[in-house]
C-alpha cells in the first residue's frame, strides 16, 4: 500500500464509522442512537481533516448530514465535546492505520519499516495539520486537551509495544522501550510541526531525522528502516 493510499483510508475509515453513503445520506433512515453518534462523530471528524476543528459547529455537521441542527445538539449540547470526539476520532484512525496493534505475519522491523513509509510525504500532511490545530486549540478547550493527551499516550503505548516484541525477538536492541518511543515520536511531531510550510527544500539528512533516530534507539544498521527499504 502507497502513503497516499494509506491516506485514503483514513477516509474510508471515517466513512465507515458513519455507517452510510453519500446516497444513504440522502435518504431518511431512522438510525439507533449509538449509529447515529458515531455518523455525526464521523462527519465531525471528516470536517477536521479538511477544514479544521474551528469549522466544527453545530450547523456545519448538520449541513454535512443533511439534517436539522437539533439533531446534532441532541447528541451534543456541548459542540466542545463534539470538537473533542471528532479528534479523537481522526486521530484514532491514523494510529490504526499507520501502526495497527495486529500485524500479521510482518516482523516487528518490517512493520516499523512500513509505519515510516506510510507515514512519509504530503499524504499525511492533513493529519499533521489536525495535530498542530489540536494542539493549539487545547490550551483554551479543556475536553481537547484531554483527548489529546489520551491520544498522544496511545501512540506512544502502541510503538513502545512493538519496540519491546522486537527486543524480544532480537531484532531491537535497547534498554527501555517506553523512552526509544518517545524519542521516536517527539522526531515524529517536529516534522509534523512543518506542515503548514514549505519543506520540498529540506535536505534528505532532516526529512529522514525519524528513521534515522529509530535506527539509532533501536541499534540498528543505516537504512534498516527507511521507507524504500519496506515493501507495498
Amino acid at each position: 500500500m502507497t502513503a497516499s493510499g494509506t491516506c485514503l483510508l483514513i477516509g474510508r475509515t471515517l466513512n465507515s464509522i458513519a455507517g452510510m453513503s453519500s446516497s444513504a445520506q440522502r435518504k431518511r433512515i431512522r438510525k439507533s442512537p449509538t449509529d447515529r453518534r458515531a455518523e455525526i462523530v464521523a462527519a465531525a471528524a471528516s470536517i477536521a481533516l479538511t477544514e479544521g476543528l474551528e469549522a466544527i459547529t453545530l450547523r456545519r455537521v448538520a449541513e454535512e448530514l443533511g439534517v436539522r441542527p437539533g439533531l446534532i445538539s441532541h447528541y451534543f449540547p456541548a459542540v466542545e465535546e463534539l470538537v473533542a470526539e471528532a479528534f479523537g476520532t481522526a486521530a484514532q484512525s491514523e494510529l490504526d492505520t499507520l501502526l495497527p496493534a495486529d500485524r500479521g505475519d510482518a516482523t516487528p522491523a518490517e512493520h516499523l519499516a512500513r509505519f515510516f513509509a506510510h507515514a512519509a510525504g504530503e499524504a499525511f500532511d492533513d493529519v499533521s495539520r489536525l495535530w498542530i490545530n489540536a494542539r493549539h486549540l487545547s490550551r483554551y478547550r479543556p475536553a481537547l486537551r484531554n483527548r489529546v493527551g489520551h491520544q498522544q499516550s496511545r501512540w506512544r503505548d502502541r510503538l513502545a509495544n512493538l519496540i519491546r516484541d522486537g527486543v524480544r525477538s532480537g531484532q531491537f536492541r535497547t534498554d527501555d522501550a517506553q523512552l526509544a518511543a518517545m524519542r521516536i515520536l517527539v522526531v515524529i511531531d517536529g516534522l509534523g510541526a512543518h506542515a503548514n510550510s514549505d519543506s520540498s527544500d529540506q535536505p534528505d539528512a532532516v526529512t529522514s531525522m525519524a528513521v534515522t533516530t529509530a535506527e539509532r534507539e533501536l541499534g540498528l544498521p543505516r537504512g534498516t528502516l527507511r521507507p524504500d527499504s519496506a515493501t507495498a
